[in-house]
């Protein structure tokens, strides 16, 4: 039997399959379906015509626009079947059309987004991502499988990020990009191969970092990027002379961390 908060609302059309967990002022409008497995949040709303299903746990304050279907099968030709989950966060915004799909049982089965994100029309997170917090996504992205977002991310209008890449926090990917390979915190990329173009300075200033700190992860950059050798071996070189740079340090350690993609550059790629 379905738990449903008192002050739920429910419209008479909707679907709330046994099993299903309302919270508290959850609002659901008509033509939506909930499946049996699904958890909504305290203060979450469904607009007409939106699904949740599988295994999905939705913190408060979601807000899910029409035709979008959150807890999805994975679009995986090895999926069995399996029960594997999605949980998202607390005030995520997920409009028209947006795809959420759980994970797959050969990668542990779970798909995870954080907090306060928006996701665009359209858009649409595969299996097995993880995607952090204030993720903005444009209208038709699309992350392929096991992806990750860090936070503060921006995804313009349109791009794609292949299966298993890395985003760095605070970093920005111009519309219809095509993300390839891993990008670092606070970069900026663009472009059909996608291009690392420099830093995300709009970006960091609205972060508040200040100008003085923005210059030191400018000059960072440029020793990893614009001096010649290996671009792991150039970040382990200054990691003694930025160590006390936060920013810096951010980029180094995603530089090192393992990854099943090479890092984007200004040239990786590049035709011709």
């Amino acid at each position: 039997m379905s738990t449903i908060a008192a002050s739920a609302s429910i419209h008479p059309m909707a679907v709330v399959e046994d099993g299903a967990v309302i919270g508290e002022n959850v609002k659901i409008g008509p033509f939506c379906h909930v499946g049996p497995r699904v958890v909504l949040g305290d203060n979450t709303e469904m607009l007409p015509h939106s699904i949740v299903s599988g295994i999905t746990t939705l913190g408060k304050g979601c807000r899910i626009f029409p035709m979008a279907v959150i807890g999805g099968d994975p679009q995986s030709v090895h999926h069995g079947g399996e029960e594997t989950t999605l949980t998202v966060g607390d005030n995520c915004t997920m409009r028209e059309g947006v795809t959420i799909n759980t994970g797959t049982a050969d990668f542990g089965g779970k798909t995870i987004v954080g907090d306060n994100n928006l996701f665009l029309a359209n858009s649409h997170i595969a299996h097995d991502c993880r995607v952090g917090n204030h993720v903005i996504m444009s209208n038709n992205v699309m992350l392929a499988g096991h992806v990750v977002i860090e936070d503060r991310v921006i995804l313009g209008g349109g791009c794609a990020v292949h299966q298993f890449t890395r985003v760095g926090r605070h970093a920005f990917v111009g519309g219809l990009s095509a993300v390839s390979y891993d990008v670092i915190p606070y970069g900026m990329l663009n472009g059909n191969p996608g291009l690392l173009g420099g830093l995300n300075v709009v970006g960091m200033t609205r972060a508040g970092i200040d100008r003085a700190t923005i210059h030191i992860v400018r000059r960072a950059y440029k020793a990893i990027f614009e001096t010649e050798g290996n671009l792991r071996d150039n970040a382990a070189a200054i990691r003694e002379e930025f160590a006390d740079c936060e920013q810096v340090v951010q980029i180094l350690d995603f530089i090192a961390a393992e990854s099943d993609r090479a890092l984007s550059s200004p040239t990786r790629g590049q035709k011709g």
